[in-house]
């Protein structure tokens, strides 16, 4: 699962990597490493630091290859990720790659922004995690948790249902608006899930959210890591791997950061790669595939606490880092996933009902920001 030559005869005529569909199209790893290398520079979109160890990926893939990665907003949520590709054509400051929820990546792939190409472990990802032309895959993931600041609350909640209880008034925030981010629509389809609702039917999600903002008990100030470090989002809910970094990142700053997979909304999703399929720097956008598929870069994702999509592969062969995988939260049951069906219907159900369910809730107010900033995305 490594970085390494291919192992087989390269084409005859290899192609340009702009158009390549594979490694062994280009004539091999190391002509791919060698065009990106001349590339010198990949852009990439809504990356913090923070998330899912973007800040390891990152370090890790510049010193290996000497390429620079630049991160153009990089507190940005999936829509805007896919604005900024349709937009930009192909301007040379275009993202090269973007990191979007899997219902955005599907959106992307049927709108024609992205760019065929498989890994070299394609065959490996479940086939319910990738589009079968090569246009998306997902590479981690994680479940939607309750993150609490003991500090500032006596009881920390542990499902949807302690989110209703008055102790929580003005306390509960999401990551986002639910139109435009993929954790916050998580959130909406968990608290579904936790209300009776279904795959087919998230309109409980939205009654939720319209019960907890009724009570006061919810409030839209946005739950990035600032909001979090400062106090505004006591309660906040987020993914798992995102919530159990706050754990760690604020440990030392007086925030007791407590995480909790709430049981009666146990929802997973995972988060897609794709290649702008105008991407001006083509070589350096495969290469960054294939380094956030090997070994070394799926580990690094489990060691910011995402499940990387080669989980299973990985113990298998025994590549996995185990020391790491222990320090993921235990979770009951097979995940389940919606089907590309049910989460279009769901996307249009949330982006119709959202501003009604929440109307008469505070303003949006925006996160304090700290230097450097941080903030997770969707």
């Amino acid at each position: 699962m490594g970085l390494g030559s291919c192992g087989s005869a390269p084409p005859a005529k290899p192609v340009k990597p702009s158009v390549a569909t594979s490694a062994k199209e280009v004539g091999g790893m190391d002509a791919l490493i060698a065009a990106a290398r001349k590339e010198g520079r990949l852009n990439a979109i809504a990356l913090p630091r923070d998330w899912a160890n973007y800040g390891g990926l990152i370090d890790d893939f510049e010193k290996k290859y000497g390429i620079k990665v630049a991160v153009s907003d990089p507190y940005g949520h999936s829509e805007d990720e896919l604005s900024a590709v349709a937009r930009s054509g192909t301007r040379p400051n275009a993202p090269d790659v973007i990191d979007v929820g899997d219902t955005f990546a599907r959106t992307a792939a049927g709108q024609q922004l992205l760019a065929p190409y498989r890994v070299a472990q394609y065959d490996a990802i479940p086939d319910s995690q990738k589009d079968p032309q090569a246009r998306w895959y997902n590479n981690y993931g994680g479940y939607i948790s309750i993150g609490c600041d003991a500090k500032r609350v006596m009881t920390c909640p542990e499902t949807f249902a302690d989110l209703l209880k008055p102790e929580y008034k003005g306390k509960v925030a999401l990551e986002g608006d639910p139109t435009r981010s993929g954790t916050a629509f998580a959130s909406v389809y968990a608290a579904a899930l936790a209300n009776n609702g279904s795959f087919d039917n998230i309109q409980p999600g939205l009654d939720f959210f319209a019960k907890l903002r009724k009570i006061g008990n919810f409030d839209r100030v946005q739950a990035t890591s600032a909001a979090v470090e400062h106090g505004q989002t006591p309660v906040a809910l987020n993914w798992d791997y995102t919530n159990l970094g706050y754990t760690d990142q604020f440990r030392g700053e007086g925030v007791d950061w407590q995480v909790s997979i709430p049981f009666d909304g146990s929802f997973a999703q995972y988060y897609a790669q794709a290649i702008n399929k105008n991407a001006p720097h083509p070589a350096a956008a495969r290469l960054w595939q294939e380094f956030l598929f090997s070994t070394e870069g799926q580990n690094l994702r489990l060691r910011g606490y995402a499940r990387p999509v080669l989980m299973a592969a990985m113990e298998q062969n025994g590549t996995l880092d185990k020391v790491a995988a222990a320090k993921l939260p235990t979770v009951e049951g097979t995940p389940q996933f919606p089907t590309e069906s049910q989460l279009e219907k769901a996307r249009e159900t949330v982006a119709q009902g959202w501003t009604k369910a929440v109307s008469g809730a505070t303003p949006t107010r925006h996160a304090v920001r700290l230097p450097p900033p941080g903030q997770p995305r969707s």
